[in-house]
């Protein structure tokens, strides 16, 4: 029977009328099962911070409330009050079923969350080192989980059970790791995104979800109840095509449903809907297939975390509820479930046998693929160390198991013992081996290169909006972004039709954008600025926007619309000027003015990483507004005040120019610094621009309104105006 029967056990009560389908609880029972709520609830929630402060995933005080709550401790130490909190007879089939309706939707959850965190495409761009860690620290406990499994005797059993499913339950739950207690204790000690770290959470990854997949087959073996080899592989090609199904007409389902409920903007409670919708539906066709809900919602989870119109906000709701709520719920009702009193005699020697196997043999696995990938020695005692930590996973293996009879109370016992410990050793282990661990040159510039990255006010991996009519402008905007974003940030452009309806030629920008992410859409030209702005609505970091050259007023009528509509930064450019129909090459010198606004800071992000990834040249000049003679020394009060501004003047450039370089050393640019005194700070941009013989200038802006017409300020206009440079404008919205 499944775990999630309804309350209709209640019926051997008596207490249920012929003909009846729902039935009412007493309300002494709904007064016991609150306080179950409450108490495990709070219990999981205290020990799991006081776990968290010494150093421990949150999962092994959590379990631990159960432990002290449960027949172990609390039924020894006080038996008439334990009694009354989980009380026996007449009652105990809706206390029970109670309870299992709460710890198995809050499993649901749990396992949402963590299908939020398997990313499917790093675990298919896992290099040789990973795909050998993943295979060792899968295979080898598995294998040994096998030899050790057919050996448990009988009297560990459940009702239900066969040899040869007692022996799989408990192969998968030596062989799994558990992903979020990997994640965990890497991020406490900042290891997430060193090599080491991120070949961890891939085989984590890889470990969870073939974790799952052998738990849906193992299930299906079990609800079959004779094992036939049809009934068997009925329930193994099931679970394949739902898994295909899933990731296919499942992925377009779900995006299409996120991309509705945002289509006036970001919408947290449709993206809630829809991410429930599919958890909830998920988990329905599992169980229709005869394989436990709960792999479902793990599917659920992967989906919505591939879908490019997830909105990050609904996410973390889900995360926050679940680590806040639903986790600690679980965590205590499996503990709750756990007696030690059981483990004595041969169950303890058994335990120890089980724990040994999980503990050693995930070692030498990982150990060793991580020797054969050629990783260093300590970086395959840290893999061994760190892949070692169960959680969810196992206890939910266990549960299952129980819940269909292949385990009995002391062999579920035995199997929610192993996390407790080996994530407690994982967490100590790799604490001690992580100290002082330096990477390679290589692995040092990535980690600073994805520390200024993350501190960026634009340049970062959300997707990028390029709305295009053909234009130079808009081939050399895409170029620009293209050499100045990570490569992981998808774009979409934005076919804007003439009048007539004929698409523009965009295999320039196809070709410039090569091997990025890219899908094009199309927008006629008179709804053109209507189409963008809905279209900005479904998720994006950034628009580039080619804007034409017409003399005087360059912003074109698009332009200035999506200046006025859009709340994400924008990145104006106009081509040079008497290039023809030449395009320009690669930037080989860029003139960035700075200042101490956001927008300069956003500007010189995008430089900086431009010179990063093509080698152009910075030139960050500062410069200050000055109509007098630079000549000081005078012995007048006005001579004094003008010397006096002077000294001011130079210490605020050089503090501006030291934080942009500071800035643009980050970004790994090359840049030379200069402050310039001048009447004109337009005019003394264009000068230094031709002087230096640049072809491009990047400045910053902030959007104002003139006369009803989007603003960028004199001096950005003046530039725009006049330069025969290529110019980049990176505009921020008003905060």
């Amino acid at each position: 029977m499944s775990p999630l029967s309804t309350l209709l056990l209640a019926a051997d009560t008596g207490g249920i009328e012929e003909g009846q389908r729902i039935i009412s609880i007493p309300h002494h029972e709904l007064l016991v099962f609150w306080v179950e709520i409450l108490v495990l609830w709070s219990g999981a929630r205290i020990l799991g911070s006081l776990a968290r402060k010494v150093g421990l995933p949150s999962v092994v005080g959590e379990l631990s409330a159960g432990l002290v709550l449960g027949p172990t401790i609390f039924g020894v130490l006080w038996a008439s009050g334990f009694d009354w909190f989980l009380p026996n007879g007449e009652t105990a089939a809706v206390q029970s079923s109670l309870l299992l309706g709460v710890g198995w939707f809050s499993a649901a959850f749990l396992l949402v969350v963590a299908g939020f965190e398997t990313d499917l495409n790093l675990i298919s761009r896992l290099g040789r080192p990973a795909i050998l860690v993943t295979a060792g620290s899968i295979i080898v406990p598995f294998a040994g989980g096998l030899v050790v499994g057919y050996q448990v005797p009988e009297q560990f059993w459940g009702d239900e059970a066969e040899r040869l499913t007692v022996t799989l339950f408990i192969a998968i739950s030596v062989a799994v790791s558990a992903l979020a207690v990997v994640a965990k204790v890497l991020s406490d000690l900042g290891l997430m995104r060193r090599d080491v770290g991120q070949i961890t959470v891939a085989a984590g990854m890889a470990n969870d979800l073939i974790g799952w997949i052998v738990l849906g087959i193992i299930s299906g073996l079990a609800v079959s109840g004779n094992l036939s080899v049809i009934d068997s592989g009925l329930t193994v090609l099931g679970l394949v095509l739902f898994l295909v199904g899933a990731l296919t007409i499942g992925q377009r389902i779900v995006d299409a449903s996120l991309r509705a409920v945002r289509r006036d903007g970001a919408n947290l409670q449709g993206a809630l809907t829809v991410a429930l919708a599919s958890m909830f539906a998920f988990g329905v066709i599992t169980q229709l297939l005869g394989v436990e809900a709960v792999l479902g919602t793990f599917v659920a989870g992967v989906v919505l975390a591939r879908s490019r119109y997830q909105q990050a906000e609904a996410a973390h709701v889900v995360e926050d509820l679940t680590s806040v709520v639903f986790a600690p719920l679980f965590f205590a009702t499996a503990g709750l479930r756990v007696d030690l009193g059981l483990l004595r005699g041969e169950a303890l020697v058994w335990t120890g046998i089980l724990l040994a196997t999980a503990l050693v043999l995930k070692f030498i696995g990982a150990y060793g693929g991580a020797m054969l990938g050629g990783l260093s020695n300590r970086e395959g005692l840290i893999l061994g160390a760190g892949l070692n930590a169960r959680g969810a996973l196992e206890i939910i293996i266990a549960t299952v198991a129980l819940s269909l009879g292949v385990f009995n109370q002391t062999a579920f016992t035995m199997i929610v013992i192993i996390p407790l410990i080996t994530s407690l050793v994982a967490s100590v282990g790799v604490r001690l081996l992580a100290q002082n661990l330096e990477g390679s040159v290589a692995e040092r510039e990535r980690l600073a290169r994805e520390e200024a990255l993350a501190k960026n006010l634009v340049v970062r991996d959300g997707r990028i909006l390029i709305p295009s009519e053909g234009s130079k402008s808009s081939i050399v905007a895409s170029q620009v972004v293209h050499f100045a974003w990570p490569d992981a940030a998808g774009a979409t452009v934005v076919a804007v039709n003439d009048a007539q309806g004929n698409e523009p030629d965009l295999e320039p920008i196809t070709n410039t954008m090569f091997g990025r992410d890219v899908e094009f859409v199309s927008a006629e030209d008179t709804k053109a600025a209507e189409a963008l702005v809905a279209q900005s609505k479904l998720g994006y970091s950034i628009a580039a926007v080619g804007i034409a050259d017409h003399g005087g007023a360059v912003l074109s009528d698009l332009a200035d619309d999506l200046l006025s509509e859009l709340k994400i930064p924008i990145v104006l450019v106009r081509r040079a000027r008497n290039t023809g129909n030449r395009l320009p090459g690669i930037f080989a010198r860029a003139l960035v003015p700075v200042a101490g606004a956001r927008s300069s800071r956003a500007a010189l992000e995008l430089a900086g990483n431009l010179s990063a990834n093509l080698g152009t040249q910075l030139m960050l000049s500062h410069v200050i507004y000055q109509d007098a003679p630079l000549s000081s020394g005078g012995v007048g009060l006005v001579d004094r005040i003008r010397d006096a501004a002077i000294a001011n003047s130079k210490d605020a450039a050089e503090r501006v120019l030291a934080n942009a370089a500071a800035q643009a050393q980050e970004l790994r640019a090359s840049f030379e610094t200069e402050t310039r005194f001048a009447p004109s700070v337009s005019g003394e941009i264009l000068r230094h621009a031709n002087q230096i013989d640049a072809d491009l200038i990047i400045v910053g802006a902030e959007v104002r309104r003139l006369e009803g017409r989007a603003f960028l300020g004199q001096n950005v206009q003046a530039v725009l105006d006049n330069a025969p440079q290529t110019v980049v404008v990176v505009v921020l919205p008003g905060e």
